[in-house]
């Protein structure tokens, strides 16, 4: 290959995407993945009196107070339950650490922009304000969270004085 061909290569993979993907009830969602720190089983967390019903708790990892936000409750899904396969997503937004707790986590997926469609107006349960588009693969369709677009939304504020 030349160096024209090797510069349009690697143009084309920089424009590609890698998200982790995540269930909520029957749907699957997609987060990006460099936002992403670690997968964790649940485990119980502390209650802080006066928080929102998503804000789970805050728990101690590794010496640093995380909040723990359950997305699953933030998105109003109608069944909530705690079982084997309910994990913590351990992400890192604008220098903050936060816990999203999810049903499940089932792969890493590499989406091509022609992949990502723009997020229709679905009204009250679910701001599209939080969403960044529409993946799809195969026969699979992906919800992509702007997972910095959620967690820095003023109600979420309240997240950053609960780990304070």
């Amino acid at each position: 290959m030349n160096q024209t061909t090797d510069a349009a290569l690697a143009a084309a993979e920089a424009q590609n995407s890698e998200f982790l993907v995540f269930s909520l009830g029957d749907e699957e969602y997609a987060i990006d993945i460099l936002k992403v720190q670690e997968i964790r089983g649940y485990e119980n967390v502390t209650r802080i009196a006066n928080t929102p019903d998503f804000i789970k708790g805050v728990t101690n990892l590794r010496g640093v107070i995380v909040p723990i936000v359950d997305l699953r409750i933030k998105f109003h899904l109608d069944k909530v339950e705690y079982a084997g396969q309910t994990v913590v997503i351990v992400v890192n937004v604008e220098d903050r650490i936060v816990g999203i707790v999810v049903d499940g986590v089932s792969d890493v997926m590499t989406l091509s922009p022609d992949q990502i469609k723009p997020a229709p107006e679905f009204g009250v349960t679910l701001s599209s304000d939080f969403l960044s588009g529409l993946g799809s693969l195969d026969d699979r369709m992906l919800v992509i969270v702007d997972i910095d677009k959620l967690l820095t939304s003023d109600e979420m504020a309240l997240v950053e004085k609960v780990a304070e």
